[in-house]
């Protein structure tokens, strides 16, 4: 084991789908979700990626969103948008989920993605989308940091 704790999702990983729109969640990834007993992630769409999360944490945000008023119209276009579109993807025997078409369609995942850990989630990326986002992310680096300052960092 590494000088981490292995209950958080870290790092990035590269991967391809195959021709039936699996994919093979890599290892240190899966042992975070072995080490919960968790056979599956909820995934779910932006409008640049798709994010995964352990069915545990998904109950937690959709508990949140329960809090928030049924009638204002910003939350119902949120819930509309990103938990209608939720999906349930199991982990099969060889470590893969299925992402559905329409979700692949969603956010242009064709065949390279990247994995990147969250923390407490992971996000899936169309390779290129990801590198362009990496670099706006490089050209805005210094002011990231200043707002990471406001959290104490």
């Amino acid at each position: 084991m590494g000088l981490l704790s292995q209950t958080r999702f870290r790092g990035q990983s590269l991967n391809r789908l195959d021709s039936k729109g699996r994919l093979r969640i890599p290892a240190k990834f899966r042992e975070v979700l072995d080490s919960h007993g968790i056979a599956g992630v909820i995934v779910t769409a932006t409008p640049k990626h798709l994010d995964a999360y352990t069915p545990e944490a998904w109950e937690k945000f959709e508990a949140k969103t329960l809090s928030a008023s049924e009638v204002d119209p910003n939350h119902r276009a949120f819930m509309r948008y990103y938990i209608s579109a939720a999906e349930e993807c199991e982990l099969d025997k060889q470590g893969r989920i299925l992402i559905p078409p329409i979700m692949r369609k969603k956010v242009g995942i064709e065949q390279e993605v990247m994995l990147a850990g969250m923390v407490g989630s992971f996000e899936i990326w169309d390779k290129e989308r990801w590198e362009m986002e990496m670099q706006d992310g490089a050209d805005k680096f210094d002011e990231l940091a200043k707002g990471m300052a406001a959290f104490g960092f």
